[in-house]
């Protein structure tokens, strides 16, 4: 790995990021060893926001910077698969609010994550479908209308009674899902924000 690139990704050092990713690609390292690099940067970042040394618009910067620096090498599909696994997320039907669902894609992409991100106004089928093709350990819905709390509700009601509750994970976030309403929901956690979902995310990777 490389320790200049890993601490000018944790620093947001844009110009210097790209500056190493391009000399790394010159002197012939792999697109996968600068993802690592780049991926073990963006850990540093969100330990400092958990730290509140960082705040969100930080977070946004950083994923910002990453995907500039993997567009030099080709993007993440350049580097193979995603470490972490598979994420499928999206915004609940009658909810087309989407600022919070990209970043979290995002986010989730620059931490080693295969983001299958369904868009907005996402119907319970399309869900149950994508569970079923990709298999996921987290599904992230996201809902921003305190008035699709009942959609989130019967979504996960489905999935539950598709029989694809047991071996996957229900994450839901937005600005107005609190604790209570992740319970009214049914949902297994609540994600305040980006950084909750790539921690928790990254309890069910294997190993």
């Amino acid at each position: 790995m490389s320790k200049r690139l890993i601490e000018s990704m944790a620093d947001l050092d844009e110009d210097i990021v790209l500056e190493e990713v391009k000399a790394l690609k010159n002197q012939g390292v792999s697109a996968l060893q600068i993802i690592e690099s780049l991926q073990e940067g963006m850990s540093i970042v969100g330990k400092r926001f958990e730290e509140k040394e960082y705040f969100l618009s930080e977070l946004i910067m950083s994923a910002e910077v990453f995907n500039e620096a993997s567009q030099l090498i080709g993007g993440m599909k350049e580097a193979g698969e995603s470490k972490n696994g598979v994420f499928v997320l999206g915004t609940i039907y009658d909810d087309i609010h989407d600022i919070g669902k990209n970043i979290v894609t995002t986010i989730m992409s620059s931490n080693g994550f295969e983001v299958i991100d369904l868009g907005v106004d996402v119907p319970t089928g399309k869900f149950i479908e994508a569970i079923k093709q990709y298999k996921p350990k987290v599904v992230g819905i996201s809902c921003l209308l305190t008035t699709c709390f009942d959609n989130v509700k019967a979504c996960i009601q489905a999935i539950e009674d598709a029989g694809l509750r047991n071996d996957t994970k229900i994450l839901v976030g937005g600005g107005p899902v609190d604790d209570a309403a992740g319970k009214y929901m049914r949902a297994d956690i609540v994600a305040k924000n980006a950084q909750n979902t790539v921690d928790y995310c990254k309890k069910f990777v294997e190993v």
